[in-house]
């Protein structure tokens, strides 16, 4: 009797150990079990302590493990139920040298509660594509975008090779079939490129754009998208600036890539013939029209 009470005793300071996480495995009940039934010098008393160290172990293991379960799965799932993705999805549209930009974005979470926050979307337009200022105004006066260019000074006429990166703001709006989506509208143009010596066509990349948003009051989910604070107008025709929060999100592609044609270096003496001959064909004409049809007086 006096071995099974101590085998209670060292049972239950064993339990603890394991609860705790104790490294110490000196005293593992499979380990004495082993050398009691192993040695032939083995005492019925010590493989009795033994069996009776190990389902104590046992049940300090049963014990303690589904509470740490219970203790991490919640939190982790109130994580991934919080901090859902925003979607951006960037699409060009048309044909030629003169396309459509089309960006939706989507909410991971429904935006009911989002309905006083504002949504801008700062695009970056490469060299090899421009925006026209003028298309701009117009678009704005017939309410079909909220567009403004950010860049000054920049030639919409020059070539690839001679113009400068711009930026433009668009205010994006709600989509009416989408009570979590909005989407923005610009049109985007060609411009001319060099030509190649082999192939003859060229590819312009529209690197995704950076998704701001302010809201007039504070929400604990914004924290799991906003990475950081760009100051940038209220508003499209407003001259105070606020401080939007510059969200992070997932793209559904990288970047769009677009296909653009040029001419190619084997053709510039024909193409300089030709044109020269037709200029002076049509000034001849023109000069011969004047002079027969045309009234003079001195």
């Amino acid at each position: 009797m006096p071995e099974l009470s101590g085998a209670g005793d060292a049972g239950s300071r064993e339990r603890c150990e394991a609860c705790a996480g104790s490294s110490d495995r000196s005293l593992s009940p499979r380990a004495l079990l082993g050398r009691a039934f192993s040695g032939v010098l083995a005492t019925p008393a010590v493989a009795v302590r033994a069996v009776a160290w190990l389902l104590l172990w046992e049940v300090a293991e049963l014990t303690c493990s589904p509470a740490i379960a219970f203790n991490t799965t919640p939190t982790d799932a109130g994580i991934r139920a919080t901090c859902s993705e925003i979607i951006l999805r960037q699409e060009v549209l048309k044909d030629g040298f003169h396309r459509d930009l089309l960006i939706k974005v989507k909410f991971g979470e429904s935006i009911e509660d989002l309905q006083t926050c504002r949504l801008l979307i700062k695009q970056y337009i490469p060299t090899g594509l421009f925006v026209d200022p003028y298309e701009l105004a117009s678009l704005r006066e017939r309410n079909i975008t909220e567009a403004v260019m950010v860049s000054e000074n920049f030639n919409i006429e020059a070539p690839n090779y001679l113009s400068k990166e711009s930026e433009v703001l668009i205010y994006a709006r709600q989509d009416s079939q989408c009570i979590d989506c909005f989407q923005a509208f610009l049109p985007v143009h060609y411009r001319y490129h060099r030509p190649h010596s082999k192939d003859g066509e060229t590819f312009i990349v529209l690197n995704n754009p950076d998704l701001l948003m302010y809201c007039d009051q504070e929400f604990p989910i914004l924290k799991c998208w906003a990475q950081s604070e760009v100051t940038a107008p209220c508003a499209l025709n407003s001259k105070d600036n606020c401080q939007w929060n510059n969200m992070k999100y997932k793209s559904v592609y990288k970047n769009a890539n677009l296909q653009v044609p040029v001419g190619l270096t084997i053709h510039t003496s024909l193409v300089c013939s030709v044109t020269l001959f037709i200029t002076i064909l049509c000034s001849t004409l023109i000069l011969v029209a004047v002079f027969k049809y045309g009234h003079f007086s001195l």
